[in-house]
């Protein structure tokens, strides 16, 4: 089987982290894709973490995290890219969880894709309704969703900053943009998923 690249896109609540974590077990357990590997990233919580760390940057993003805005473009691309240099080996799957969130942030990954000649990248995106987005971030109870004008933040910067990678990735020869109809249950969700990618 062919190296995978799958990108999981949608709103904050969406149910992105879920479906890639779904996804992952999958391929480290099927016997087509494990002896490959897999390298995952989801972005979230690598800020999380990187928010705890002792440095001056770490202290400017936690800001930015609590305050629900958008990290800059810099710190969003170095999340991922660093760990691209340092961990990833040729022929490993790849799936990329809440990344990219900006037209730039899609640039720099579409130089990653050329530069690793990683296999055309599945564009996953989970589509929910602000509504829906807005009653998963307070059932699920975390720290940074518990205050709405910070849901609501997170919420205008998705349609303001990712849309637009949405739009870049739309009918895009480089990319195979699969729609998913996220306000289903998880396991709905998940076929469709499958199905969309070729696994079931």
């Amino acid at each position: 089987m062919n190296q995978q690249t799958i990108i999981f896109i949608g709103r904050s609540g969406s149910g992105k982290s879920t479906q890639s974590h779904l996804l992952k077990e999958i391929l480290e357990s099927d016997p087509r894709f494990s002896e490959s590997g897999l390298f995952y990233i989801q972005t979230g919580d690598e800020f999380r973490k990187f928010v705890h760390s002792a440095s001056y940057t770490s202290q400017v993003a936690e800001k930015y995290l609590n305050e629900g805005r958008r990290q800059p473009d810099f710190l969003a691309v170095w999340m991922w890219t660093h760990l691209f240099v340092e961990k990833f080996k040729n022929g490993q799957n790849v799936v990329l969880d809440g990344t990219p969130r900006s037209v730039i942030e899609a640039g720099v990954m579409d130089t990653i894709f050329d530069f690793y000649k990683l296999s055309k990248p599945f564009v996953i995106h989970i589509d929910v309704s602000r509504a829906w987005s807005v009653d998963r971030l307070k059932g699920r109870k975390r720290h940074d969703d518990l205050q709405d004008e910070v849901i609501e933040r997170r919420l205008e910067w998705y349609e303001t900053d990712v849309e637009p990678v949405i739009a870049h990735y739309m009918g895009n020869p480089l990319c195979n943009f699969i729609k998913i109809n996220g306000e289903q249950t998880v396991e709905q969700v998940h076929a469709d998923i499958l199905k969309g990618i070729g696994l079931q």
